[in-house]
């Protein structure tokens, strides 16, 4: 019996280190093309620069511009050709994510400074669009990270995000901002607690419960959109909850304007990050909650209530997407649109895996995704020759290359997904 055992563990081990490999020489293909790419098609020329502002006129403290060579872009190809040949032929998976990481940075770079050559560019402006759109996938992610923690996987966060701004957006316009805030918290709330009904009690299969969310979420707001909304304007017309300015911290050059110069939702996010954090890894209930997700058997023979602790927070993530939801009418422009998530919630899940389903890794990632989708409106400006479909298709694409393995490995909680009966 041992010696079958000891067998089948080292056919694993084969089969490990055979995929490994593959990966590592995925990775070094995948960087020589980036390299080959940087060198023909975003090569500048030499003599031409690129101009990126840090700061604006009105700002306290000013910085002079960052001028970038045209040549920079041929360093970044060099750099790139290494790193693939090198991960080609010597890299373990240990340094796949490094080697990809940088690659993929140094990538933005080069891309950003053959976009701005010969013109000026505020990076600062752009870095504090990035965290402002981050936000709604910052919040997704980490409604995703309370659910799945407790092992629920939770694919309503796009109806949850859906439902908040279409609250927010009509009693907001109805009661003022404040009363559709929380109200729209309370529907995102009220959404959890029918998803765990379905999961925990029902044992509804998770995936088509949360299906059963979206659709519904997106029918009725899109009729009342089109068959109320269109007629009654004053229905839709919430008043947006501006950026404040932290006292001093909010001068700080560059860092001032992307974190201490935004609004309520900005900081929202990063409290609740940081209290989700605290929480899940600093208390007795974060405790309970993780065994819960690992192995729920164990922790209710531990004295655990099992569904209690997974109704609590798939109502939590409920709530958290609900203010996320909120963000995209009573955080941006006012009124609602149909289906103007624009599938934040499934980009918010591709970030809690990124993150390794912890809410500071959800947050992380959120920033690339939000950086992705701030740089079509940005480059828009410039005039660059690649059509704005294209650079709409930049978030999805990033969410692509996220699920599709090429970062690393993650574990989901060990029981992840599965129903779990009382004895």
């Amino acid at each position: 019996m041992s010696a079958v055992t000891a067998e089948h563990k080292s056919a694993g081990a084969v089969a490990e280190a055979s995929r490994r490999a593959r990966q590592a020489r995925v990775a070094g293909t995948l960087l020589i093309g980036l390299a080959l790419l940087v060198l023909f098609v975003l090569n500048v020329g030499h003599g031409e620069v690129a101009t990126f502002k840090l700061s604006r006129p009105r700002d306290a403290i000013v910085l002079p511009d960052l001028v970038v060579p045209g040549d920079f872009n041929l360093l970044v190809a060099a750099v790139l050709a290494f790193l693939g040949v090198r991960q080609f032929l010597r890299g373990g998976v240990r340094w796949t994510a490094l080697s990809l990481g940088i690659g993929l940075a140094i990538v933005v770079m080069a891309f950003l400074v053959w976009a701005t050559a010969g013109k000026s560019f505020s990076l600062t402006g752009m870095l504090q669009a990035t965290m402002v759109r981050a936000v709604p996938i910052a919040l997704g992610g980490l409604a995703g990270v309370l659910s799945e923690r407790v092992a629920v996987v939770n694919i309503a966060i796009e109806g949850m995000l859906l439902a908040g701004a279409f609250t927010g957006a009509l009693v907001g316009s109805l009661l003022g901002s404040w009363v559709g805030l929380a109200a729209a918290v309370a529907v995102g709330g009220m959404f959890g607690l029918i998803l765990a009904a379905l999961v925990v009690t029902y044992r509804m299969d998770q995936i088509i419960a949360g299906v059963v969310i979206n659709l519904f979420v997106l029918g009725v707001t899109s009729y009342v959109s089109s068959q109320v909304f269109a007629d009654a304007r004053w229905m839709n017309n919430a008043k947006v909850f501006r950026a404040w300015k932290i006292p001093v911290l909010g001068d700080i050059p560059v860092i001032g304007p992307m974190l201490f110069n935004q609004n309520l939702f900005v900081y929202g996010a990063l409290i609740l990050v940081a209290i989700a954090t605290y929480y899940l890894f600093h208390t007795k209930g974060g405790l309970r909650a993780r065994a819960v997700g690992e192995h729920p058997r164990a922790a209710d023979t531990l004295g655990v209530d099992v569904y209690r602790t997974r109704y609590l927070h798939v109502t939590l993530a409920g709530m958290v997407a609900g203010f996320g939801g909120a963000w995209f009418t009573l955080g941006s422009v006012g009124r609602f649109d149909e289906n103007m998530t624009g599938g934040r919630g499934f980009i918010g899940l591709a970030a809690m895996i990124f993150g390794r389903w912890h809410p500071v890794g959800a947050l992380s990632a959120a920033l690339i995704f939000g950086f992705a989708d701030s740089i079509q409106q940005k480059l828009a400006l410039l005039n660059t020759p690649i059509p704005s479909e294209f650079l709409g298709m930049a978030p999805y694409i990033a969410t692509i290359i996220v699920v599709a393995g090429l970062i690393g490995k993650s574990r989901p909680p060990a029981a992840d997904g599965q129903p779990y009966t009382k004895e």
